[in-house]
């Protein structure tokens, strides 16, 4: 297990689930659909100004990331399609018939639905251990969102919501298959399509801009909650795969709950305690898992940052970079060997 995948993904879920309250607050004062766009431009602008400055102070003996090349683009639209676009709309058109109690609940299936397809459409690995610290994961989320027997006027607000999640999870999927390029990137061109997309959407529905100052403060809201955070969860995607990244990131609610209370003195609750408690088991079956057997690495071509280790014995070209970690096109050889590892980008074989 790469415990500093694991790391990073339980820092990108507490980003973002910090970001949920103070964008609640905002709800108030800025339409659902208006705020989604100002919190993608937040994260697009945001990370494309970091990725900018990054990339001016690099010095040369420091890989840059690979950049997204031409065949990436077709997973990255669709993601940006089903994440930045399809998932807001449905979200809010989904609340707009839905008690609220519901969809907390509703929301927790996003992490189902990035797993069900990332282990049945995509075709990544899991066993009954994971299967389970799923459930735990997912099972706390549940616990944390519950607040009473939730009522609805009808099914089809929920099941709006609940295609929001799979279009999230879809997303999550579909961002994996990209996620050997630049995280950076990424996430710029993700915010800067999803969020004028989201404000065009809003404004067509007859909602208004805010004034500046709640521009500014979804604007920023958008670059941590959203932008550094999406950087660290494709990060995490490279090197643990959708499914398990997926998992840890459904701790966001959680982590969300424990800021209240450290930053807003709100008071702990059973339900806290418990919800903690069944997610501390997930998150422990995932990080323990120890999967190890014979498999077989296919040969295959392709450009990210790396060093040489087991899977990257190459030889080198004159043109090619010097010193480690190093980013150029390279290949791979057929492997055949054993050890632990999980379904991150070098291990997609079958079971």
């Amino acid at each position: 297990m790469n415990h500093h995948a694991v790391v990073l993904a339980l820092i990108s879920a507490a980003l973002f689930g910090i970001s949920t309250p103070a964008a609640k607050l905002l709800l108030g004062s800025v339409d659902p659909i208006i705020l989604a766009g100002l919190l993608y431009c937040g994260a697009g602008i945001g990370v494309g100004l970091l990725r900018r400055v990054m990339r001016a102070s690099m010095s040369d003996q420091v890989a840059a990331e690979a950049s997204l090349q031409r065949h990436d683009m077709p997973w990255l639209a669709g993601a940006i399609l089903a994440g930045g676009i399809a998932g807001p709309v449905l979200l809010m058109a989904g609340l707009s018939s839905t008690d609220a109690s519901a969809a907390s609940l509703l929301l927790t299936l996003e992490g189902v639905a990035t797993a069900l397809l990332a282990w049945f459409a995509f075709r990544e690995n899991f066993d009954r251990r994971i299967a389970i610290g799923m459930a735990f994961l997912v099972g706390g989320a549940l616990v944390l969102s519950w607040s009473g027997t939730p009522s609805v006027a009808n099914l089809m607000g929920p099941a709006l919501i609940v295609g929001a999640c799979i279009a999230w999870g879809l997303d999550n999927n579909l961002t994996r298959k990209v996620s050997l390029a630049d995280p950076l990137q990424i996430v710029e061109i993700k915010g800067l399509v999803a969020g004028p997309v989201n404000l065009l959407l809003g404004l067509l529905i007859g909602s208004s801009l805010p004034e500046l100052s709640p521009m500014l403060v979804a604007g920023f809201v958008g670059f941590v909650g959203y932008g550094i955070s999406l950087v660290l969860f494709v990060r995490a995607l490279r090197y643990l795969g959708a499914a398990r990244t997926g998992a840890y990131f459904s701790t966001a609610p959680f982590l969300g709950a424990i800021a209240a209370i450290l930053l807003l003195a709100e008071p702990i609750t059973i339900q806290l305690a418990a919800a903690g408690a069944l997610m501390a088991v997930g998150v422990w079956l995932h990080v323990t898992e120890v999967h190890e057997h014979e498999h077989i690495h296919e040969p295959m071509a392709h450009e990210h940052q790396h060093v040489h280790d087991e899977h990257h014995q190459h030889v080198h070209g004159p043109d090619d970079p010097p010193g480690e970690p190093h980013t150029h096109w390279h290949r791979h050889e057929r492997l055949t060997h054993k050890h632990p590892h999980v379904p991150d980008m070098h291990h997609m074989h079958g079971h």
